[in-house]
């Protein structure tokens, strides 16, 4: 199997672990999984649900990367270049469609289609063309990520994108909001 056989699964396995992932904080509410998955309805909470699961899906497509004695320099980076490109990606296309026809599962699912798609194309790219090893950036990234992630998920902003608008509150059920 090739790196671009491997991408175009990964669009479909990383949007099935979005399903998953959507769920999960709500099966098991602690605070381990308030860091990783949404706590809340809102757009924000959903971008840390598509950061999760592409890093998520991150270590079975290295698995099958490696299975396939495919080399490449900075994985993790990919991965992590991914995840964070995933946000503004979904945004730009998410936010028009969402202010003119408002919440809608069913153009909420294509958007977050072809976001994952687009996010695996761009990797696609990286990844036959990776030289450089930032792995050890990625991590750090990755760290800092999550750590904004967490902040905001326990003192949101008071903004549209923040607003659970199904509970019309902010950030975790730990707040009165």
């Amino acid at each position: 199997m090739n790196i671009k056989k491997i991408k175009i699964i990964s669009v479909f396995l990383t949007f099935a672990i979005c399903f998953l992932t959507h769920f999960v904080y709500s099966i098991c509410p602690n605070f381990l999984t308030s860091i990783f998955f949404p706590v809340n309805e809102s757009i924000w909470e959903h971008m840390k649900m598509l950061f999760t699961s592409i890093l998520l899906y991150g270590i079975i497509e290295y698995i099958i990367i490696n299975k396939n004695n495919i080399k490449i320099n900075n994985y993790l980076f990919i991965k992590f270049f991914e995840a964070f490109i995933s946000i503004p990606i979904f945004l730009l296309i998410y936010l028009p469609i969402y202010y003119r026809f408002g919440e809608n599962m069913i153009l909420n699912f294509i958007v977050l289609f072809i976001t994952i798609a687009i996010v695996q194309f761009i990797g696609y790219k990286f990844m036959i063309k990776s030289k450089y090893n930032l792995n050890i950036v990625a991590i750090i990234l990755i760290i800092i990520s999550y750590s904004i992630f967490t902040y905001l998920t326990y003192y949101p902003i008071k903004n549209q994108i923040f607003l659970d608008t199904q509970k019309e509150k902010y950030g975790i059920d730990l707040f009165i909001n």
